[in-house]
């Protein structure tokens, strides 16, 4: 369980994310693409669409 405290940042990603990357291309993504630093202990909610294969 995280515990959430106040002054904790949450960051709600829109969009699919492809969850088959690593954790160091995830974070690469957060800087990249939202231009927010990984490192500040903020939580990152990312979405993720499975294809069904049909």
């Amino acid at each position: 369980m995280i515990t959430v405290v106040p002054t904790d940042r949450i960051y709600l990603c829109c969009g699919e994310t492809d969850m088959r990357r690593g954790i160091n291309s995830l974070a690469r993504m957060v800087q990249q693409v939202l231009a927010l630093d990984p490192h500040t202990g903020a939580i990152f909610c990312l979405s993720y669409h499975q294809d069904s294969g049909a």
